[in-house]
């Protein structure tokens, strides 16, 4: 007899990872327990099959998102539909709030007796507050980042833990000496470490400004070596953008941890892989771009916090520059990166910020997974009566 029954929803791939950690980390406490879910390749590894492909899911902005509509309500119906077949004690719905809030909605009525946790909240704190009162209808806990989320949900009842980011507990120092072996890079050459985002809106956005930045940097330091490290999901577009830097090595992205910590310094994308790179001891420039109806939106209506990357929301100031929108140019892209590429004073003093930043963020602490299996294992407790697994 299993010791409990766990479907897990990941949308994306930053979500698909989480699922694989806490899905290992469950494993390891609980090993009776039985899984299904929908995922993509990491949390097939840990071996939970997905009940249907992702790929089509990771949608960016209003546009995208209007667009791709009918396309999430359908996955929303069948992730439903699998949730019901597997019958689980507790569905974990991460991250990719649009998508998950609709599947949360329909195992309501599919799986009533099924407890929901979500494991990382809506950004709450930058974007849309009304979004807490929505979720607590929505689930019976959540597992967040950061402490200062936790009273945004008091109001409406919802339970909150704490868990810090996933990505600091997750972390394993990359071998970057190995990388630069491998590839004939010595131990001195300059290394930038080029990363134009995992969507395919963001390759379209965001990509050809950062790689225009990263070509120019190219010119005009000499003997730098770039190095894009392109995303499963978009490998074969992230290559074809590589063709326009002069002398790019483009890796794929299970070489992520040792060219970060090889680098000397990154140029990025918003998004997880920020704080990554900062975990690995390598500074980094971040860009963003929205479409502009979106941006408006947000410019109006949504944006609360002064940041959007997340080791400059843990520090409560720019550790690491970060250019949005109006400012992602070129110019000031190659204008913040060049210093970090050139000047070891410079490079060390934004390390040493981004190290305090991690601290913040959880470095240190107990592994984000684990504090969300507590959670999970609780509310399985809770819905077959019998006390806690340890």
């Amino acid at each position: 007899m299993s010791a409990g029954r766990v479907f897990l929803v990941a949308a994306e791939p930053s979500g698909d990872a989480l699922g694989a950690d806490l899905v290992r980390a469950l494993k390891a406490r609980a090993p009776g327990l039985a899984f299904a879910g929908v995922g993509g390749r990491a949390m097939a590894e840990a071996g939970v099959a997905s009940a249907f492909d992702i790929s089509d899911l990771a949608v960016l902005g209003l546009i995208d998102g209007v667009k791709a509509y009918p396309r999430v309500v359908r996955r929303a119906d069948e992730a439903a539909e699998a949730a019901k077949r597997f019958d689980p004690d507790v569905a974990v719905l991460i991250d990719s709030w649009g998508f998950t809030l609709r599947v949360a909605q329909r195992l309501r009525a599919a799986t009533p007796r099924a407890r929901l946790v979500k494991y990382v909240g809506p950004q709450v704190w930058a974007t849309r507050p009304g979004r807490a009162k929505t979720l607590a209808a929505a689930v019976d806990h959540l597992v967040c980042i950061h402490d200062f989320e936790a009273p945004i949900y008091a109001p409406f009842g919802l339970p909150v833990t704490v868990a810090g980011h996933p990505a600091v507990g997750r972390a394993t120092a990359g071998d970057g000496a190995g990388f630069r072996a491998r590839h004939g890079l010595s131990a001195d050459d300059k290394v930038l470490i080029v990363l134009p985002g995992s969507r395919r809106s963001e390759l379209r956005r965001v990509g050809p400004t950062i790689v225009a930045a990263a070509a120019r940097l190219v010119r005009e330091i000499p003997g730098l070596k770039p190095v894009l490290v392109a995303a499963e999901t978009v490998e074969a577009g992230a290559r074809a953008l590589a063709a326009d830097i002069p002398g790019v090595l483009v890796v794929r992205g299970d070489e992520r941890n040792d060219a970060f910590a090889a680098g000397t310094a990154a140029l990025a994308a918003s998004g997880t892989v920020t704080t990554e790179v900062g975990l690995q001891g390598t500074p980094v420039v971040v860009g963003y771009k929205l479409g502009w109806i979106t941006w408006a939106l947000a410019r109006a209506f949504l944006l609360k916090s002064r940041y959007v990357t997340l080791m400059n929301v843990a520090a409560a100031s720019e550790v690491a520059p970060e250019f949005i929108q109006t400012r992602f140019t070129v110019e000031n892209l190659v204008r913040a990166t060049a210093p970090l590429l050139t000047d070891p004073a410079a490079r060390a003093r934004q390390v040493e910020a981004q190290n305090g930043a991690l601290v913040n963020m959880g470095r240190g602490a107990r592994p984000a997974a684990e504090i969300a299996a507590d959670v999970v294992l609780a509310e399985i407790a809770r819905v077959s009566g019998a006390p806690a697994l340890s």
